[in-house]
Formats: structure tokens, sequence, C-alpha cells
């Protein structure tokens, strides 16, 4: 029997678990250029890790839009009789786009860049009138509930 590994599916999705827009994600097909991590660090703040070496800050651009999070990387061109001769060159420093889908309660909350790593750091923020909320169980009531005061509910 097969198993079904929904770890790539998982990889650029943050904050939600809509089986549809992951899949809608997977079929788009998924360079590995260029790698990244993505961390839970608590219980409602995330890290995303990518690593630029090569890149510079100022060839690298953050955008967010429709909750959609996106990391541009674009390598600016050397100056005219400055570009290295390389004998071996393993470090792929070619322009890039990676996109991650956030869910609407996932903000992004700052960006830092350290030795070769973008890191962006990500927090839920859920509305109040998201979270989940206790609601009290009363004695038997006949007819209609009430959520008004106890003298509202008596004189109906």
């Amino acid at each position: 029997m097969r198993t079904v590994d929904f770890a790539p599916l998982l990889r650029s999705s943050i904050g939600f678990e809509n089986l549809n827009r992951l899949v809608d994600f997977a079929t788009r097909g998924d360079d590995a250029y260029p790698p990244y991590n993505i961390e839970k660090l608590g219980e409602n703040s995330y890290r995303i890790s990518m690593a630029v070496a090569g890149f510079s800050r100022d060839e690298l651009d953050l955008t967010v839009q429709d909750n959609v999070l996106i990391v541009v990387g674009r390598a600016n061109e050397p100056e005219q009789g400055a570009e290295p001769q390389y004998i071996h060159r393993g470090i792929a420093k070619r322009a890039f786009e990676r996109r991650f889908q956030l869910a609407d309660t996932i903000k992004v909350t700052g960006a830092g860049y350290d030795n070769g790593l973008l890191n962006i750091e990500l927090a839920r923020e859920i509305p109040e009138h998201k979270k989940p909320r206790r609601i009290d169980i009363g004695g038997e009531q006949k007819g209609a509930v009430f959520e008004g005061k106890a003298e509202e509910r008596d004189a109906a």
C-alpha cells in the first residue's frame, strides 16, 4: 500500500491547513532555489530562514500583498571589467522569486540578514472575535435563548 507524504505541500504555507490551497501551490512546481526553513518558534510565532549566500541586503526585496509574502533576489550587475574569473563556481547567485501563502491571521513582523541567511519573522495575530470563548451553560429554559441580563430574561 502506498503512503502519501504531505510534507512538500506544507512547505510554503504558514498559519493554516487548507488542503485546496496547498494542492494548488503544489501543482505549480517548486524550484528548490534558494533553500529555506520554516520554523515554529512558539505558539504564535514563526520564522522563515532563506540561504541567500552572495546576496547583499540591497539585492533582496520583501513584499506582502494579498496574504502572499514575496521574496525577490536580484544580483547587481558587476562593473565593466570587474567580473572575477572563476575556476569553480559553486555558489549560485542567480535571480529568484519565492512566494509564501500566508493565512489571514499571519503578519510579517520583521526581517534580518545575518551570515548569508535572510530571516523573516512572522506572528499569528488572532482577532478577538475569532478567539475561542467559553460559554456558560445555564439552567433549563423554556422558549427562546436570551443573551441579555437576568432581569430581561425574567421579564420575557
